[in-house]
């Protein structure tokens, strides 16, 4: 299955307008059209979603088995507390590589602690847009 589910969590659609020093100042559509030309290049599909609800991201990841060989998350602030998320990775067992756009573990304690990484295959964090670059070349290997 040379399918891969990018999934965006909350505020990501606002990328460009919020925090341009935390965030820098690309669009959540500017990442996507990157990840798909990498996936081209890779010969995988990827398929972009993003949701601001809970509830809507369990449902993308648990309709993810069997459809998409991995999925690459962003979690958001739901990467410090979803244990709904954390659970759906779990459960669905599709390889899955947790990216943060920054350095997590550079911010405010509260941010330090991801629930998601011990379920995830691997996390990549502090590399702006290219953490979904390399979090898409990070899945890609998982599946070939």
């Amino acid at each position: 299955m040379n399918k891969i589910l990018i999934i965006h969590g909350p505020n990501l659609n606002l990328l460009g307008e919020r925090e341009a020093l935390v965030y820098g100042s690309f669009t959540m559509e500017d990442i996507n059209k990157e990840l798909s030309a990498l996936g081209k290049e890779l010969g995988i599909e990827t398929e972009a979603f993003q949701s601001n609800v809970e509830g809507e991201i369990v449902n993308a990841i648990q309709g993810a088995k069997g459809k998409y060989g991995a999925i690459v998350v962003n979690p958001g602030g739901y990467t410090h507390y979803s244990v709904a998320i954390r659970d759906a990775i779990a459960a669905v067992k599709v390889p899955t590589v947790e990216v943060h756009i920054s350095n997590i573990y550079a911010r405010e304690e509260f941010r330090q602690k991801s629930v998601i990484a011990p379920v995830a295959s691997g996390q990549i964090a502090g590399f702006g847009k290219d953490s979904y670059l390399l979090g898409l070349r990070a899945a890609a290997s998982l599946i070939k």
